[in-house]
């Protein structure tokens, strides 16, 4: 398995992708950033993996009709009522550990 990326690479990660869509779109920078509602360069700082902030990255994942991928981040969980007997209450404080035999 292969280790987990650090948020550097996240970003990296998250603005190349964003680039390749736009550019799949045949967008130019300016075009995205004005549909998104967000500064140029605010844009570029996500597509270079420079750091964004939340809100740029959903704006311009909006602008791109890729909404969906923030849905895979968070996807509405639904519990059945069954699920919902079943379920235990949190627990509230850990256990005291338990004495071997013989002790």
């Amino acid at each position: 398995m292969e280790p987990s990326r650090t948020t550097e690479e996240w970003e990296v990660v998250l603005g190349e992708q964003a680039r390749n869509l736009r550019l799949r779109r045949n967008l130019d920078q300016k075009s995205l950033a004005e549909q998104a509602g967000i500064g140029l360069s605010a844009l570029k700082n996500l597509e270079s993996g420079k750091g964004a902030t939340l809100k740029t990255l959903i704006r311009t994942l909006r602008a791109l009709g890729r909404a969906d991928w923030l849905e895979s981040l968070a996807p509405e969980v639904s519990i059945s009522p069954l699920q919902m007997l079943k379920k235990r209450p949190p627990r509230q404080r850990a256990s005291r550990p338990r004495k071997a035999a013989g002790e």
